[in-house]
C-alpha cells in the first residue's frame, strides 16, 4: 500500500477473548487496516478497548455499527458462536465484506448459505482459521513440500490442556444453540489443518466424552479421519489431559516429525505483546525433530528449526484481497468442508459408528 492510500476501516463485533486477544491487535498491526469501531455492551470491555486503542469508536450493538455501514470497509464477527451467522448475514446484507471467527456456523449448510450470500453480493467472506499460521503447521507444510518425510501414512495432532476445573460461560454450555464444546472449538482447528495438509475425507470416526464434574459439553474428544489419498489423521482435543502428548507426530515412509509445545503467538498476544521483529520465533530447545527408528525423547532424529508463526499474515492477506483482489486466505466453503467433518464426528460419537462422507 502506498503511504498516501487510505487505510481500510474495520468494525469489530465482540471484545471478549477472540476480539481483544486476537482480532483487535492483529488488525491494528496490519498495514492498510485501521480499527475504527468496537462493538461491546460490557462497560469493562468498553474501557479496555478505549484504553488499548484511544482513537477507536465504541458502540453497544451491532445495529449501531451497521447503521454506519457506508463508513466501513470490513466487519469482523468475533462474538459468541451462536451469533456468527446472523451477524455475518446482517453485515453482508448491509454491503460490507466480512471476516468471521471460527466456527463460521453451526452447520455446513449454514456456512454454504453464507458463502452463497457473499457471492451474490460480490463481497469477501473470510473465516479466521488463524492456526494455519501456527509455527508447527508452517514447518510441517515445508517438510511435506520438500519430501523429507516421504509418503505420509499417519498424522497425529493434539490440542490438549489440563483444566480440571470448569471456567463457565457459553463455551462450556450444553445447550446445542450455543455451539459450545471442544469438538467445535479446538476441533475446528485440528480438522481444518488436516484437510489443508491431506485433502478430502471419506470416513470419520469419533469418541466424545464429558469428563469433568458438572460439565455439560464435550471436554475430551478423539477424531479419526481417513483421507481420500489414504492418509489417516488422528486428532485429539481435550481439557482433561494430565500429561500432554506431542502437538504433532507425523509418520511417513522415509521419516517422522515430532513436535512438542504450542505455537507461542497466543501466549504473546495474551501478555500484551504485539507483532514486530522476532514475532512468532521459538527457542531452539523447542524445535521438533525429524528421524526414524528412535524416539525423539531419547535423542533420536535431528532438530529442525521451527519456522516463525505468522498470524499477522492472515489480515495482511485480507487487506490485499480487499484492496488488490488478492486471494481469500480462508473461504467459507473451506470452512464448510471442515464442518462436514465435525458434524460427521458428532454423529459418529453419538451412534458409535464410522460415518462415510
Amino acid at each position: 500500500m502506498s503511504a498516501a492510500a487510505t487505510p481500510l476501516r474495520v468494525g469489530l463485533i465482540g471484545y471478549g477473548l477472540a476480539g481483544s486477544v486476537f482480532h483487535a491487535p492483529l488488525i491494528a498491526a496490519t498495514d492498510g487496516l485501521v480499527l475504527d469501531t468496537v462493538v461491546t455492551s460490557n462497560p469493562e470491555r468498553q474501557e479496555q478497548a478505549r484504553s488499548a486503542y484511544p482513537d477507536v469508536r465504541v458502540v453497544e450493538t451491532a445495529e449501531d455499527l451497521l447503521d454506519r455501514a457506508d463508513d466501513l470497509d470490513l466487519v469482523v464477527v468475533a462474538s459468541p458462536n451462536k451469533t456468527h451467522v446472523p451477524l455475518a448475514t446482517a453485515a453482508l446484507k448491509a454491503g460490507v465484506p466480512v471476516v468471521v471467527d471460527k466456527p463460521v456456523a453451526g452447520t455446513a449448510d449454514g456456512a454454504r448459505a453464507l458463502a452463497a450470500l457473499a457471492e451474490e453480493r460480490g463481497l469477501l467472506l473470510s473465516v479466521f482459521q488463524n492456526r494455519r499460521w501456527d509455527n508447527d503447521f508452517l514447518t510441517l507444510r515445508s517438510l511435506l513440500a520438500d519430501g523429507t518425510l516421504g509418503d505420509v501414512w499417519r498424522f497425529e495432532s493434539r490440542f490438549e490442556r489440563w483444566r480440571p476445573q470448569l471456567k463457565g460461560g457459553w463455551r462450556e454450555s450444553g445447550d446445542p444453540a450455543e455451539i459450545g464444546g471442544l469438538l467445535y472449538d479446538l476441533g475446528s482447528h485440528v480438522v481444518d489443518q488436516a484437510l489443508v495438509l491431506f485433502g478430502p475425507v471419506v470416513s470419520v470416526y469419533a469418541e466424545s466424552d464429558v469428563r469433568r464434574p458438572g460439565a455439560e459439553a464435550d471436554d475430551d474428544t478423539f477424531i479419526a479421519l481417513t483421507h481420500a489419498n489414504g492418509v489417516r489423521s488422528h486428532l485429539y482435543v481435550s481439557a482433561t489431559t494430565a500429561q500432554l502428548g506431542p502437538r504433532m507426530r507425523v509418520l511417513g515412509s522415509a521419516a517422522g516429525y515430532v513436535k512438542y509445545g504450542l505455537d507461542p503467538q497466543e501466549a504473546a498476544l495474551r501478555e500484551g505483546l504485539r507483532p514486530g521483529p522476532g514475532w512468532g520465533e521459538e527457542p531452539e530447545e523447542l524445535w521438533g525433530r525429524v528421524g526414524s527408528g528412535e524416539s525423539p525423547v531419547t535423542g533420536g532424529g535431528q532438530p529442525v528449526r521451527t519456522l516463525p508463526g505468522a498470524y499477522p499474515a492472515y489480515y495482511a492477506a485480507v487487506a490485499a484481497a480487499l484492496r488488490d483482489g488478492g486471494p481469500n486466505p480462508v473461504t467459507a466453503l473451506e470452512a464448510a468442508a471442515a464442518l462436514d467433518v465435525l458434524e460427521a464426528a458428532r454423529r459418529s460419537a453419538r451412534d458409535g459408528v464410522a460415518v462415510a462422507l
